[in-house]
């Protein structure tokens, strides 16, 4: 029969024989009792909606006159003392170029007009509108009219026009029912027979002028200010008539959008 010591030894092994079992099985059966830590996840915007074009002319293609929205906007020349448009190339397409200064009448005039639409009354939203242009040096004058909706001595207007022999390009607006004229004037010129592209932008509270991109110009103007005019969307002048601040470059590009 096995002594006492014996015994004792073989429990001793035994027990440290079942050790590694017993630690593997608290490891493996272990959960824990806490709450899930947190995972932080950023939320993300959707994109914003591209812009809603209400009107674009690009001058391409056999019927440069068109508006190539949804809307079918489409321009007609109307010219006074036999001017006629005159397409010229820009980038891969074409632009139209109006007549140059004149100092003895009868002087030729040019616009390209289309008649009033609900969708270039913008009211008291937010809308953008421009062109590209091309105006030489030499070809400046006190006032030209790029593209205008209504007139600034009634009702309601928005414009944009180059003034003044450095060519400075402004944004004009005045609302229904208020003789106040807000007139945004960029500080440079752009009347050097390159082509620049320029932006009037109307915010809530502020008219925006872009010139290439860049904001250079801009002016407080009311919330509740309101376009909503009888008046025909003229790009060139205001009219074929004399004294129509006609615009004496190319233009290219004209749009109106809303965000």
């Amino acid at each position: 029969m096995p002594s006492p010591l014996t015994r004792r030894r073989a429990a001793v092994i035994a027990l440290l024989a079942l050790l590694p079992v017993a630690v593997l099985a608290a490891v493996v059966f272990f959960r824990p009792t806490g709450p899930a830590p947190a995972v932080w996840v950023t939320p993300t915007s959707p994109p914003a909606p591209p812009p809603l074009t209400l009107a674009h002319y690009d001058f391409d293609g056999p019927r440069p006159w068109d508006d190539t929205s949804r809307f079918g906007h489409h321009l007609t020349p109307f010219g006074g003392n036999r001017a006629r448009p005159r397409r010229v190339p820009h980038d891969a397409g074409r632009a139209v170029q109006f007549p140059r200064p004149c100092e003895r009448e009868p002087c030729p005039r040019l616009i390209l007009r289309v008649l009033s639409r609900p969708e270039l009354n913008p009211g008291d939203a937010p809308f953008s509108y421009g062109a590209t242009v091309r105006l030489a040096a030499r070809h400046t004058t006190d006032g030209q009219n790029v593209l205008q909706k209504g007139y600034s001595a009634e009702g309601s207007q928005y414009k944009l026009q180059i003034d003044g022999r450095p060519g400075q390009p402004s944004c004009v607006m005045r609302g229904e029912d208020s003789r106040v004229i807000h007139v945004a004037v960029a500080p440079i010129g752009v009347a050097d027979g390159t082509w620049h592209r320029l932006e009037c932008r109307r915010t809530r509270t502020d008219l925006i002028l872009f010139v290439d991109g860049s904001p250079h110009a801009a002016v407080r103007i009311p919330a509740r200010l309101r376009i909503d005019n009888a008046m025909s969307l003229n790009v060139g002048g205001k009219s074929a008539h004399a004294d129509n601040d006609q615009f004496h470059g190319a233009v290219d590009d004209i749009f109106l959008s809303k965000p």
